[in-house]
C-alpha cells in the first residue's frame, strides 16, 4: 500500500499540463490518490479514509470513505463499502452505499445490494443485487416542488 501524502508541489498535475515524453497522459477528471493497494497485495480489516483510494489488490472487511473509492480491474473487494463516490472496474462482493455516485465500468462485477443517489452502468458490467436510488439526496434537479414516487 502506498501513501501519497507529502508529495512535492512540482509533482502535482497542473491544469493544461502536457505530460513529459514517455509518460502516460492522465485523465483530467482523475482525483489525486491518497492511498493505493496494488495488485498482488492482500489486506483484511477496516479501511477508513478522507480522500481517494484505489484498490487493485484484494481487500476483505469494511471500507468507509468521505470521498472516492476506485476498484481497479484487478481489484477484489469482499466488504461493505460506504463512500461518497465509488468507481468499480473489478469485483465487489458485498453491499455498496454511495451517497453521491456509483459507476460500474464495463469490466465490473458487483454481487450485493446497492444504494446510490446516481448510478451509471456501462455495457458489459454485471450487477447481482437489489438497487435502491436515493432521490432525496440528488439535490434539486427535479421539475418542481411536488414529489412523486419513483417506484413502479
Amino acid at each position: 500500500m502506498a501513501f501519497l501524502r507529502g508529495r512535492n508541489e512540482d509533482e502535482q498535475e497542473l491544469p493544461g499540463a502536457v505530460p513529459a515524453p514517455g509518460m502516460p497522459a492522465r485523465a483530467p477528471t482523475a482525483p489525486p490518490l491518497s492511498a493505493f493497494i496494488d495488485q498482488g497485495s492482500e489486506f483484511e480489516g477496516k479501511l477508513t479514509f478522507r480522500d481517494t483510494v484505489r484498490v487493485d489488490g484484494c481487500f476483505r472487511g469494511e471500507i468507509s470513505s468521505e470521498n472516492t473509492l476506485v476498484v481497479g480491474e484487478t481489484g477484489e473487494i469482499f466488504a461493505t463499502v460506504r463512500s461518497r463516490n465509488v468507481v468499480v472496474a473489478g469485483a465487489v462482493t458485498g453491499d455498496v452505499f454511495a451517497t453521491e455516485k456509483l459507476v460500474l465500468q464495463k469490466t465490473a462485477r458487483v454481487d450485493g445490494d446497492v444504494r446510490a443517489s446516481s448510478l451509471q452502468i456501462e455495457d458489459g458490467a454485471v450487477l447481482n443485487g437489489r438497487i435502491t436510488m436515493d432521490a432525496a439526496r440528488r439535490g434539486s434537479s427535479g421539475s418542481g416542488k411536488g414529489s412523486s414516487s419513483d417506484e413502479a
